[in-house]
């Protein structure tokens, strides 16, 4: 599957491509709540077509209405504003007291934006982090490949808007259900590591874009393991899940699961405390891993696992905004 992100290029690259103008908007400024989060966009051609998404719908039709008024700027990036009144609250379905900030910026049908697009789609393609910088001046971009991906931001004079994986989930066991949770991960635009000692798991893996690591499960978390990776094991051999969550609790990471039972993860954490991991540390362990929706089947736990990773990261995002606008 292709994230929205992807999608969204791919529409903009394929109007110009075809000598049509159109305009890519971005949602750069939230403030309350918001129906869409920092950095989602939306591809708008000259015919009114609309590919992504702003809003609920609302400020989408405001834009479309624009566009046949002819109010659309068509040469210099500009910033329009929704919910600066509960008037425009209610009229575009921003939530109680949510206000958005989206760029649009005029696309034209010239080569140097064909290419650039090209380049962007072709990064996202190969999970490549790359970092798009548009002085809001002139409306020109710069592309540069970056090592992680940050937080958008956007100021006076340019937009810092970075694309590709920016959460990373290292998976321990090469089985169904990583090949389900991978499936569901690359999809949601993670980075996705794989690791399994043993070579008959390996050889049978076949999830085309998730990492396959052949280290020791220790060793793979010390070495890709931060504060944006979720680590979870899966293979029910303590001998390889136990040595990977010993690493995992105590590093900084974002999330830490193990697969198993109720019992199954009473049992764990005893062992753990007799490995010498600490009763703080053994706090920061999410077993049973992922939500309670009474999943059975490996799709379904794969499911709740990505479904609280999601409300995790709804919750670090929150957190990420206060530090910003603060």
């Amino acid at each position: 599957m292709k994230t929205v992100d992807q999608l969204v290029l791919a529409a903009a690259l394929a109007f110009l491509q075809r000598g049509e103008s159109g305009w890519l908007c971005t949602v750069v400024k939230t403030f309350g709540a918001s129906p869409r989060p920092l950095g989602s966009m939306m591809a708008l051609d000259e015919h009114g077509n609309v590919h992504g998404s702003l809003s609920g719908g609302c400020i989408e039709d405001e834009l479309l209405a624009k566009l046949q008024r002819g109010e659309l700027a068509v040469t210099t990036p500009v910033i329009l504003e929704y919910g600066v009144s509960p008037e425009e609250n209610e009229r575009f379905g921003l939530p109680c007291g949510g206000r958005m900030h989206i760029l649009l910026e005029p696309l034209a049908p010239t080569p140097v934006r064909c290419d650039q697009l090209q380049e962007l789609s072709n990064a996202l393609a190969a999970r490549q982090p790359i970092r798009r910088t548009v002085d809001l001046h002139t409306g020109k971009w710069l592309l540069e490949c970056i090592d992680s991906c940050q937080t958008l931001g956007i100021d006076g004079k340019c937009l810092r808007q970075d694309f590709g994986p920016r959460f990373q989930l290292l998976l321990i066991g090469a089985n169904e259900l990583a090949r389900c949770i991978a499936e569901i991960a690359l999809a949601m635009d993670y980075r996705v590591l794989v690791c399994d000692p043993r070579e008959d798991r390996r050889s049978q893996w076949s999830v085309s874009g998730a990492e396959l690591l052949a280290d020791m499960p220790d060793d793979a978390v010390s070495a890709y393991g931060d504060s944006y990776t979720a680590v979870v094991t899966l293979t029910h051999d303590p001998r390889i899940d136990d040595m990977a969550l010993m690493q995992a609790l105590t590093q900084s990471l974002f999330y830490v699961g193990a697969l198993g039972s109720q019992r199954t993860s009473d049992k764990r954490r005893v062992r753990l405390k007799e490995l010498d991991i600490t009763d703080a540390q053994l706090q920061q362990l999410h077993a049973p891993v992922g939500l309670p929706i009474g999943s059975k089947s490996a799709m379904e736990i794969a499911v709740a696992i990505m479904a609280e990773l999601t409300q995790l990261r709804a919750a670090h995002k929150q957190v990420e905004a206060v530090g910003i606008t603060s």
